[in-house]
């Protein structure tokens, strides 16, 4: 058992030396447990001029391949308090933490992104949807939708050809505005709380 204070953490994964590596939101940071502190930083995007308690991009998600962290998505590149909040509908990122470069952009609100099969997977919350990016030779890269599900998008996992997506129901005035909010209206649906298994094969829940 690891004791922070608020932190509003998010993903938490496992290192190489099987200790935890957790998204610590506030502060803007990936951290460690500490035995003496709330956490100890093990890495900051470029742009986050500051370790301060203020969540300015709203780091969110880590995906770690063999013990080491590899891409983590923000809602923004902003470097102000709360700056994240105004940059929901297209401001979102994925950085590779090998290089600290942004491999992807223009992403709404994502979250969970998972190494599969050879593939970088992401849940793009804004817009309701699961999919992959697509990284060209240059390390820029593009995201390619598989499947719409309705519900803003956290939480995502894999057994063998299988994704479990976690769905929430939208928090609106503080989420709304979203293209999820279209795509439901366009699908005739409501949001779903809940687990939805997907079957890659055929991209159907």
């Amino acid at each position: 058992v690891h004791v922070t204070g608020n932190l509003d953490s998010h993903d938490v994964g496992i290192d190489v030396d099987r200790n935890a590596l957790f998204v610590n939101t506030r502060f803007n940071c990936l951290a460690r447990p500490s035995t003496r502190h709330s956490f100890d930083e093990a890495w900051r995007p470029p742009f986050i001029s500051a370790l301060v308690d203020e969540d300015r991009c709203h780091l969110n998600g880590l995906a770690v391949e063999d013990g080491v962290a590899r891409y983590v998505t923000a809602i923004s590149r902003s470097n102000t308090i709360d700056g994240w909040r105004d940059r929901r509908g297209d401001g979102g990122i994925i950085i590779d933490i090998t290089t600290n470069e942004i491999v992807c952009e223009g992403l709404s609100m994502p979250h969970s992104p998972r190494l599969h099969n050879g593939e970088l997977w992401v849940l793009n919350s804004g817009t309701g949807e699961l999919g992959v990016v697509n990284i060209s030779k240059s390390g820029k890269g593009t995201f390619e939708p598989r499947v719409f599900c309705p519900g803003f998008l956290r939480g995502l996992d894999f057994h063998g050809n299988y994704a479990v997506v976690g769905l929430s129901k939208p928090r609106y005035k503080r989420f709304e505005g979203l293209a999820l909010d279209q795509k439901l209206a366009d699908a005739d649906s409501e949001p779903w709380c809940g687990l939805q298994i997907i079957d890659l094969t055929t991209n159907t829940c």
